[in-house]
């Protein structure tokens, strides 16, 4: 499945609905909506995850990027990921750094 990615940014919250397969490739559109982001004034990042089946490495180097690009502020919440993905951050120890939540806001 193909990747695509939708943002809403309506201060101080900037979701992003991530559809697909975040592999390397696609993640250089993740981190290019970061970007894109980076100059908001924004304290929480929403990551809209029930449509996305696949999250490699990069996906999780763009999650840390995220913070890094952002701010120490930044809260990042990831709503209905898959099983697989959570596993994923859970043996990363990323989910430490981010809130799994069903719905936004919390």
């Amino acid at each position: 499945m193909a990747f695509s990615i939708e943002s809403v940014i309506a201060s101080p919250v900037a979701t992003l609905t991530l559809t697909g397969e975040l592999d390397s490739l696609s993640a250089r559109v993740f981190q290019t909506e970061i970007e894109k982001i980076a100059n908001q004034s924004i304290d929480s990042l929403v990551l809209d995850m029930e449509n996305l089946i696949f999250m490699s490495s990069a996906g999780l180097r763009v999650l840390i990027y995220s913070k890094q690009k952002i701010g120490p502020q930044l809260s990042i919440f990831i709503v209905k990921p898959q099983e697989l993905i959570v596993d994923t951050l859970e043996k990363t120890g990323l989910h430490h750094s981010v809130t799994i939540v069903d719905k936004f806001p919390v």
